[in-house]
This record gives structure tokens, C-alpha cells and sequence, in this order.
């Protein structure tokens, strides 16, 4: 049976304002995200200033359109502060840990093992955001590899503005097998849940373990073909925005490398994607891409011969690269008489890699133990019937807080340093929390719009619907753009999914098309949404002290992010017809 929104909004229905003209709902469901672009991108304002208009309109139109009861509303705004709290929580140890590192000197001895792999800033890049940040991704996801990858790419020398932009434009191909396949394993499996579906499969041969597999696969081999071009694009990114000469030939001229680079993390991704299941392929596929391309780079294979290609100097770059709180660049760098070695400068990375595997297999007590200490733990959350958790001991700020104390230990750093490094990162902190604070809570009140008085169905199924109801059997091209609208909006692949599996399933039945692979196009495409998400740029761009440029940030993961939405969306109408 498909689910009542499609109906609805098969029938056409609208939604009035007071006594005035019919306006359709899906029209008005997008005005919270029209405002964030319009402000954010079109007029460049900072989050800071647009957030909260966004958060207003959401709130407005929850009230008195949808008709949602203001306690309501204030429920789901005081859990979006409360998830907020928890993004700052993993910003504030990810800053914590990079300004400890630098007050050590670690930065410093890590900086030069990557000059030592490759002086080449475009093998730089892809070594640290497309291979370390799809392990990190692999094993932690939730916007993780951001806050390790992005300060690392500035630490070496990156301009603030382009390492976040690289961060971001990885936070496609790895995110559907994030945290150990969570988005897959929790996302599709949760919104695919119903009995009615299960029914469904049933009568298709299959039971929902099987299903969860078969797109789990699916998923992979669509982001494989997708993804093998995306450390291309972030080198082409880096080269025409960021480059002397602002040289698209100069990120091409790298095709091979990149595409060497690509398939060493796809195909064994897809691999294991076949024969392991959901949990492993961004893990696996990034830890052994990484030891194939490192390799590769030391001994100069696929990259061409000539000068490595360099920014220019710090001096040279335009405000807008620069971050407009203090980081850490290369020419800031202080030289330390005692810094640790190579193997020590890399150990608090290695460690928070490792405790982000162990306390997410879920065949190791670790993570449930970590998750019995909940500050607010509730199903119903203020009497309206949302799951509001906030797990410190679980959340990955407590391993890079935890970590950043045991490398004060192990590099053996006075303690006037480390009180420095705490003191630094609360300053970039609390720059961060304005736009969070709004940003977030304007999420859930535009998730948790639906059960109003008014009778409509939340903002995104309505916008989803409506969607559906327009574009009928050419729905394949569209389904992944809804899955990253989904993600964009809500910050998580995982709730895309969550939204919108069993309508993409309903719609792809409903006009006779595979639906496993219309739902696998919703988790490709939900995937994608994280490059252009704002509280994901956000987050970013605070690591690095880059807070009020997220518009620019979006304007240069636009392109690549409907590149990776509607390629997914033609293969889809080839694949899910057949």
C-alpha cells in the first residue's frame, strides 16, 4: 500500500491560508529552505543572520499553516538545541584536538611526513579527504571526517576556504556506509519497517534482511560508478578556485592519479559491499586505498612529471580563503626544541580511528555500555512523541576530548599549553554557536511538521509528494534529488532515509518500477545532500575558524552535488525499469 502522502498529493490538495486564495502546500513547505539560499548563497550573508530567519519562517508556517500546536513546535525547537549541543560537543573536541597537536608541535612532524609523501598539494588532498576522510567516514560518519580532515588539509598548508570545500565534496560516495553502515543498516531498515512492506517483500521472495542487502549493494555499485570521478572533481576544485593560475588543466592533468585513487577505494568498497554487507565498504574501502595510494605516491606513479603544483603564498590569498578566527596554518607554524616523533605526531589520529571502530561494532559491548549514559533519553520527548537522546560518552567528541588529554600525556606537553589549546577552542566554539543553534532547530521543526490540525503531512513528505505527482513514471531522475533535499535539509543521510524509504518505495511500485532501486537511489542521493547540507558546512568551517562563508562554501559543492544527483537519477531510469 503506498503511503497516504502520495495519495494526497496524487489528488492535487492544497492548502488555504485563512479566507484567502489556495496556495499548495508543497509550494509553502519550501519556502524555510528557499530563504537559507537565497540568504546564504545569493546574498552571501553568514549563517549566523540567516539561520534565524529560516528558523522563523519554519516556525511560522508549523503554526499557522500546518497548524501544529505552538507546545509542539517547542518541543521539536528545544530538541533541535539539544542536537545542536551535541554537534558543539564534537566541534569543540575536534578544534580541542587539532590545538593540541599544534601546542605540542605534532602538527608540525605531520606536515612534513605528508611533504614527504608528495610535495604535490592535488596528491595532498586526495590522500587526506577522499582516503583518510572515507575511513574516518567508515567508522564514525555523522560529519565526522569534516572535523578530522579539514584541519589536518589546513594544518599542511591548505587555505582555509579550500579545505573545507574539499571536505565537503567527499562527503558523498562514503557517507551511505557511514558509522559502520548505519544509514543503510538503521536509515532504509527503519523507514522500510512497516508491515505493509514487509508483506510486499514477502510476496516478492524476500524477507527485510534480504532487501536491506540487496540495496545495501545496490547503493554501492551506483556510488561506485558515480563516485570514481569525485577526487577528479576536488582536484579540479582546488586548481580553478584556488590555483595561480586558476587552471581547470591543471586538476585534469591529474586524471589518472585520481581515477587510480578512485578505484582503489571503489572497487574494494563494492567488494566488500557484496560479500561483507552494509557495515564495512567506506571503512575498508579508505583503509585500503589508503595503503594502495600512499604507495603509489611515494614512488610517483600516475602523477605528472614537472614542478608540484603549490598555492601561492599566504601572503597572496584573498581575505575570503582566510579564516576570520586564528588557525593554524603553515607560516604560523612555532618551531618547537622538542617535538614528538613521526610515529607519536600520528598516534592521537591513529587512536581516534580506533576507538570509533571498537565502540561501533556492534559485535563489541563497547558501544552500548557508552550509550547507557544518556542525559535526556526520551521517546517522548515534552509529551509530543519524539526520541531525544544525548549520549556524551558515545558521541565522537568524547574521543577527541579524551584523546586530546592523553596526548598532553604522551607528547608530554606543559601544562600552560594544553590550558591554551582548551582556551582557543572554546574562543572558535562560541562562534559556532549561533548559526547551530538556529540552524538545527529549524530542522526539526520542519521534519516535525506533520499530525497538524490542518491535516497535511510534514514539510519534506509534502514536498516529496508533490514532487512525485508531477514528475509520474520519470520519477527514477528525481528520486535521488529528493533523498539530498532530504539529507540537505535534515543533516544525515540516516534521517533522508528514515523519511523517505517507504515513499520511494510506494512510488516506485506505484508506477511500476523496481522499487529496492528507487529506494537505492534515495540512499545515493541522500548521501550526496551532505555536500550542500549548511549545518554540515557549518560544523566544517568552524574546525578551521572559517565561520560566516558557508554561502561560498555551498556556491562550490553546488555543481558537483546535481552532477552526483543526476547522474544517479539517469542510471536510475535505465536500472530500475529493467
Amino acid at each position: 500500500m503506498v503511503q497516504k502522502v502520495f495519495h494526497a498529493q496524487l489528488c492535487g490538495r492544497a492548502a488555504p491560508l485563512h479566507n484567502g486564495p489556495m496556495i499548495h502546500p508543497a509550494l509553502l513547505a519550501t519556502l524555510p529552505i528557499f530563504v537559507v539560499g537565497f540568504l546564504l548563497v545569493g546574498l552571501r550573508w553568514p549563517a549566523s543572520r540567516a539561520m534565524p530567519l529560516s528558523y522563523v519562517t519554519a516556525v511560522l508556517l508549523a503554526v499557522f499553516i500546518w497548524k501544529v500546536p505552538a507546545w509542539n513546535v517547542l518541543a521539536a525547537s528545544t530538541k533541535g538545541i539539544i542536537d545542536a549541543a551535541g554537534l558543539l560537543y564534537i566541534i569543540f573536541g575536534a578544534i580541542l584536538l587539532l590545538n593540541t597537536l599544534h601546542e605540542s608541535g605534532g602538527l608540525q612532524v605531520i606536515r612534513k611526513s605528508f611533504l614527504s609523501v608528495s610535495p604535490d598539494r592535488r596528491v595532498q588532498v586526495i590522500i587526506i579527504a577522499w582516503l583518510f576522510g572515507s575511513f574516518i567516514e567508515g567508522s564514525a560518519g555523522f560529519g565526522t571526517p569534516a572535523a578530522v580532515a579539514v584541519p589536518l588539509l589546513v594544518g599542511i598548508g591548505f587555505p582555509p576556504l579550500a579545505a573545507v570545500v574539499s571536505g565537503m565534496l567527499i562527503q558523498s560516495t562514503p557517507v551511505s556506509f557511514g558509522a559502520i553502515g548505519t544509514p543503510i543498516l538503521i536509515g532504509v531498515n527503519t523507514g522500510l519497517g512497516s508491515d505493509a512492506i514487509k508483506e510486499d517483500l514477502l510476496a516478492r521472495g524476500m524477507d527485510l534482511e534480504t532487501a536491506i542487502q540487496i540495496v545495501g549493494f545496490r547503493v554501492a555499485c551506483l556510488h561506485a560508478l558515480i563516485g570514481t570521478l569525485i577526487p577528479l572533481i576536488v582536484i579540479t576544485a582546488q586548481t580553478r578556485f584556488f590555483g595561480r593560475n586558476k587552471s581547470w588543466w591543471e586538476g585534469l592533468v591529474m586524471w589518472r592519479f585520481a581515477l587510480f585513487a578512485a578505484l582503489s577505494m571503489t572497487v574494494p568498497y563494492v567488494l566488500v559491499a557484496r560479500f561483507l554487507g552494509p557495515e564495512f565498504p567506506s571503512l575498508f574501502g579508505g583503509l585500503i586505498g589508503l595503503a594502495i595510494v600512499v604507495t603509489a605516491a611515494r614512488n610517483g606513479w600516475f602523477v605528472p612529471k614537472g614542478e608540484p603544483w603549490d598555492f601561492a603564498p599566504e601572503s597572496e590569498w584573498p581575505e575570503e580563503w582566510k579564516a576570520t578566527t586564528a588557525v593554524h596554518s603553515p607560516d604560523k607554524l612555532e618551531t618547537h626544541t622538542n617535538p614528538p616523533s613521526l610515529v607519536m605526531a600520528w598516534l592521537p589520529y591513529v587512536m581516534v580511528a580506533a576507538l570509533f571502530v571498537i565502540t561501533r561494532l556492534s559485535v563489541l559491548p563497547i558501544g552500548a555500555w557508552l550509550k547507557q549514559v544518556d542525559l535526556v533519553g526520551s521517546t517522548n520527548f515534552m509529551g509530543a512523541g519524539l526520541k531525544v537522546n544525548f549520549q556524551p560518552l558515545y558521541l565522537p567528541g568524547a574521543a577527541f576530548i579524551l584523546i586530546a588529554f592523553l596526548t598532553k600525556l604522551l607528547h608530554r606537553m606543559p601544562a600552560a599549553r594544553m590550558q591554551k589549546a582548551v582556551k582557543d577552542s572554546f574562543g572558535v566554539l562560541l562562534k559556532a554557536a549561533v548559526a547551530l543553534l538556529f540552524a538545527v532547530p529549524m530542522v526539526q521543526v520542519f521534519l516535525n511538521s506533520g499530525g497538524g490540525n490542518a491535516g497535511l503531512d510534514a514539510m519534506p513528505q509534502e514536498l516529496a509528494g508533490a514532487m512525485a505527482k508531477w514528475a509520474k513514471g520519470s520519477w527514477p531522475l528525481f528520486a535521488p534529488t529528493v533523498g539530498g533535499l532530504g539529507a540537505s535539509i535534515a543533516g544525515s543521510n540516516t534521517l533522508s532515509n528514515m523519511m523517505f524509504s517507504a515513499f520511494q518505495f510506494g512510488v516506485g511500485k506505484e508506477i511500476g518500477a523496481d522499487p529496492l532501486w528507487i529506494v537505492s537511489l534515495q540512499a545515493v542521493g541522500g548521501a550526496a545532500g551532505n555536500m550542500i547540507c549548511v549545518h554540515n558546512v557549518v560544523a566544517a568551517s568552524a574546525v578551521v575558524g572559517l565561520l560566516g562563508k558557508e554561502g561560498t562554501v555551498i556556491r562550490r559543492t553546488l555543481i558537483p552535488f546535481c552532477y552526483y544527483a543526476l547522474a544517479a537519477g539517469l542510471m536510475g531510469m535505465l536500472l530500475s525499469w529493467g
